[in-house]
């Protein structure tokens, strides 16, 4: 969580988050919200697949001194031999 943000729950946590508007109502603390806007890309789906452990640990590895995230990193290699494939 960002130290920066102020929020209206003074919460320190997202737990903490969660369970202040478990029990709050935002109507209440309208006057205290700014406006926002923000898009929603509603055609982005996720399909996950099985990897095998030790593959896992190696994708991990690698993704981290890339410094990208083992998600990414499918994703580009899946790409490029899909590209290769010419499909």
């Amino acid at each position: 969580m960002r130290k920066h943000k102020t929020s209206l729950s003074k919460a320190k946590s997202y737990k903490e988050i969660g369970e202040f508007w478990d029990t709050h109502d935002l109507s209440d603390y309208l006057e205290q919200t700014t406006k926002s806007s923000f898009e929603v890309d509603i055609e982005s789906e996720v399909t996950y697949y099985a990897v095998e452990k030790t593959l896992s640990e190696q994708l991990q590895t690698v993704a981290q001194k890339r410094g990208i995230s083992a998600d990414t990193l499918i994703n580009l290699w899946v790409q490029e031999k899909l590209q290769k494939q010419k499909i």
